[in-house]
């Protein structure tokens, strides 16, 4: 896994501090290390202003305090307020808040009107209810009064496992975490909510993460560009892939669109399968892509040249779209399920599952997704229950597209832009992993790079975007991809 693009979950970062505690760093040292990062992300952004320093009455709330004397220290005007009497501080977060020699405020008291900057260390990522009572109050006022906000580790009220509000929360400009980003990061709506995030060292050691092993991170090149499959002095268009669609006979444009897609991708030869009524509208869609009648596909199937299939964009809802998909998969096909593909088999989903095998992506949106998996949960755990239910890699699509293993490694994009947010672009999206199953590249980095591909296409053209300029901007994507 790439450095620096591992999310740890909440219960791995405390497994990551518990380590380092352990090894000989004392549990003040590293408060006081993300109290100073805390600081100079403050100092990075603003010149000296009135600050208020929110503080919870647990480790967060410890960062808190160091973040707000060593702002004194520097001549800024900080007050600090603290949920729950000091009392209830312990261990290091009480040693913290006996170094801060000023007032100390309670949360009822507080006054805005000053309008100042605020540090958030309410609560941290692993809040495990709702925000509520007075705390709630006041980061709704703060919200309200449009004031400034540096959150420490996350948001107050945002889950660092799922990104999901409990409760309230107060948007912040910037957020500074420790060692690795969390989940809640990237994941909607705390990717919003977090603004720009810093992720700052406080001494813990990098090779803890071979012991944490974690399966999530983000997905970047760095992740797969390895393995991505650029053609070589001996290529040709055999070498490449042979891929085959299913077209539709109402809906054109979808096949169409994944055909262009997984052509721009890569695929050496790309056939579309579809009633002989509309294989003129294939045919004069582009010269480069082949046509064949529907009712030759279990002859294409039986084509050992033909490696990669996909069933779906366009295809219909019903017992012949199964058919095509299951012969598909009995022949061993490399296989990506999108659209109708997927909602076929809406009423006998283990009729799909016994027969999915590791080189098969299943690409839904929300409402395919409910069509055939569990909804209860988050995003990202959806996904790979998902993933692992279906012994195959899915792509959850969305702003914060989550790509699943079946042994439970994920990746969650973060380049795509709202405007892909029009028809089609899921078929391109299915297209691109097409492409890239046929030129044999592993199906969990295929769904991963047709994915971030997609959004660098996307946010390269800007608003306007329809889904036939994300298919003619993989050839850009794709070079800024090789120069790295």
């Amino acid at each position: 896994m790439e450095a620096g693009h591992e999310l740890l979950s909440v219960a791995e970062m405390a497994e990551a501090d518990r380590m380092t505690i352990a090894a000989g760093v004392p549990g003040i040292d590293l408060m006081e290390a993300a109290g100073r990062a805390v600081v100079r992300a403050v100092e990075e952004a603003w010149s000296p202003r009135p600050v208020l320093a929110l503080c919870g009455p647990g480790n967060n709330g410890g960062d808190g305090f160091v973040a707000a004397r060593l702002l004194a220290e520097r001549g800024w005007p900080v007050r600090v307020a603290l949920l729950g009497g000091r009392a209830r501080l312990k261990g290091d977060a009480a040693l913290a808040a006996g170094r801060w020699t000023g007032d100390v405020h309670g949360f009822e008291t507080v006054s805005l009107s000053d309008r100042p900057l605020i540090v958030d260390a309410v609560f941290g990522a692993g809040l495990s209810r709702p925000v509520d009572g007075i705390a709630a109050e006041l980061l709704t006022a703060v919200s309200e009064a449009g004031l400034e906000v540096v959150a420490v580790d996350v948001p107050s009220g945002v889950d660092g496992d799922t990104g999901e509000v409990r409760g309230v929360a107060a948007r912040a400009a910037v957020t500074v975490t420790f060692f690795r980003r969390k989940p809640g990061h990237l994941l909607l709506p705390g990717r919003t909510l977090c603004g720009r995030v810093v992720v700052a060292d406080i001494g813990i050691d990098p090779a803890l993460l071979s012991v944490l092993a974690p399966k999530a991170a983000e997905n970047v090149p760095g992740l797969w560009r390895g393995r991505f499959p650029w053609p070589g002095p001996e290529s040709h268009k055999f070498a490449r892939g042979h891929a085959v669609i299913l077209g539709g006979g109402r809906m054109t444009g979808a096949a169409r669109l994944a055909a262009r897609a997984a052509r721009r991708s890569g695929a050496g030869l790309v056939t579309v399968a579809a009633p002989g009524e509309v294989l003129p509208i294939y045919a004069a869609d582009a010269p480069g892509l082949l046509t064949r009648p529907v009712e030759e596909w279990a002859q294409l199937m039986e084509d050992v040249r033909c490696n990669a299939a996909l069933v779906g964009p366009g295809a219909g809802v019903g017992e012949a779209t199964i058919g095509f998909a299951l012969a598909a998969l009995a022949a061993g096909k490399r296989m990506v399920l999108d659209a109708d593909g997927l909602t076929s088999f809406a009423r006998a989903p283990d009729r799909l599952f016994s027969v999915l095998h590791p080189g098969c992506v299943l690409t839904p949106h929300e409402g395919e997704f409910g069509r055939l998996f569990d909804k209860a949960g988050a995003r990202l755990q959806r996904a790979r229950r998902a993933a692992e239910r279906a012994g195959a890699v899915v792509v959850l699509k969305g702003s914060d597209t989550v790509i699943a293993a079946p042994d439970g490694r994920v990746r969650v994009n973060t380049n795509a832009p709202p405007e892909l947010a029009t028809a089609g672009t899921g078929d391109v999206l299915a297209g691109i992993v097409l492409g890239l199953l046929a030129q044999g590249m592993d199906a969990f980095d295929a769904a991963s790079a047709a994915v971030w591909l997609q959004g660098e296409a996307a946010a390269a053209f800007g608003p306007g975007l329809i889904a036939e300029d994300v298919a003619e901007g993989i050839p850009a994507a794709l070079r800024r991809l090789r120069s790295g």
